[in-house]
């Protein structure tokens, strides 16, 4: 882990987005949605906090999150078993009479005493819908030497398909000050599109909250950034370094496959600024004589036999002598038994395509559920 000392603390959301992508969070939130072989969403939104000291973690949930306090735990992969700061995890939380939060100012409210009784003068707030190894100690840097009040964080890409019904793009002048926050931008080209990663003073931040739940706000970025662009200071900061966007199935089984080429992967994975994920004690994967593998990124514990090319393979895969794998990405203990042929296919955990199967896509991929078994007529 880097020792440093970041002076601030962190805020997860883990249920952003997940309307993007209902296949893939029937039983979990976006945060722990596998990803890249062996880890889940979070951990690259985590693992970047902590490479950049910052050891106070707040996780608000919504719903669904069973999947992701068994993937945290106590926060020890993270080295954040601690006594003061380290993960607290917050569950979906009511007032009498009201509903599970909507939106972020109320989930934020939600923590405002935590909040007042931290030290930190700073808070850095981010989803997981974006898989990057992202420099936070920089960000924090920026944010200091600009004297913003908010500094949120974009990207210059074109605004996906799949993404222009839930997202906000940023207009700014030379400085890179915020003139515009735009919701929802549908335009063609390339976009300053933001990537839902903000910082503040803690302080502020309350003071923020509390005067928008006086006014019944909802929205962090449409309620109070975008209407109090000229009473606050907010500040742009470019990224441009590997990211990989999850907003719809498409997507998720796109990214995955750009991780086939290496330099994708060095881009993402960094050994001065490891991404760390939950251990489980499996052995290496296991080529069987006579397999036949072909551009395989493949966890440990799996066991090839048959035919596998362009596939993203999760801890456990199994895929017997005779099988057909080409073009997939097969989540945790995954069996494929003898004769099957999968060709763009996206299995979730602990599915079984039985023998002779035949799942084959020329378009957009085929999802299994959860603990589904797929027979020879799916």
């Amino acid at each position: 882990m880097v020792n440093v000392n970041a002076n601030a603390l962190g805020i997860i959301f883990p249920n952003s987005f997940d309307g993007l992508v209902p296949e893939l969070v029937q039983n979990r939130t976006m945060a722990s949605v596998p990803f890249a072989g062996r880890y889940r969403m979070i951990d690259f939104t985590l693992s970047a906090m902590v490479n950049a000291g910052i050891d106070n973690v707040t996780v608000i949930t919504k719903e669904n999150y069973y999947s992701l306090m068994d993937h945290l735990g106590s926060g020890r992969e993270w080295d954040l078993t601690r006594k003061r700061g380290g993960l607290n995890i917050v569950p979906p939380y009511a007032q009498a009479r009201n509903k599970i939060y909507h939106g972020r100012v109320e989930a934020l409210n939600s923590v405002v005493s935590f909040l007042s009784r931290q030290k930190e003068r700073y808070v850095v707030i981010s989803d997981c819908n974006v898989a990057c190894n992202f420099d936070y100690a920089a960000f924090i840097d920026a944010h200091m030497a600009s004297g913003a009040d908010v500094s949120m964080v974009y990207e210059r890409t074109e605004i996906p398909e799949a993404a222009k019904a839930d997202n906000y793009t940023l207009t700014m002048n030379e400085d890179g000050r915020v003139t515009e926050i735009l919701t929802n931008d549908y335009r063609s080209g390339e976009q300053n599109l933001a990537m839902n990663i903000y910082i503040m003073e803690r302080e502020a931040l309350i003071t923020l909250i509390k005067d928008a739940m006086v006014r019944n706000l909802v929205y962090f970025e449409r309620d109070i950034l975008a209407r109090n662009l000229q009473l606050l200071h907010v500040q742009g900061y470019r990224y441009d370094g590997y990211r990989a966007r999850i907003c719809s199935l498409q997507s998720y089984f796109d990214e995955n496959m750009r991780l086939l080429d290496p330099a994708n992967r060095a881009a993402l994975f960094s050994e001065k600024k490891p991404v760390y994920t939950k251990i489980r004690d499996d052995a290496p994967t296991r080529y069987v004589q006579g397999c036949r593998v072909k551009n395989v990124l493949a966890a440990d514990g799996c066991v090839l036999e048959g035919e596998v090319e362009n596939c993203v393979l999760f801890r456990g895969v199994k895929i017997a002598a005779g099988a057909k794998v080409k073009n997939c990405v097969l989540m945790q203990d995954t069996v494929v038994e003898a004769g099957a042929v999968l060709d763009n296919v996206v299995t979730d955990k602990n599915v079984t395509v039985s023998a002779d199967c035949q799942l084959i896509s020329n378009g957009s991929p085929i999802y299994v559920g959860k603990g589904k078994k797929v027979g020879p007529r799916g």
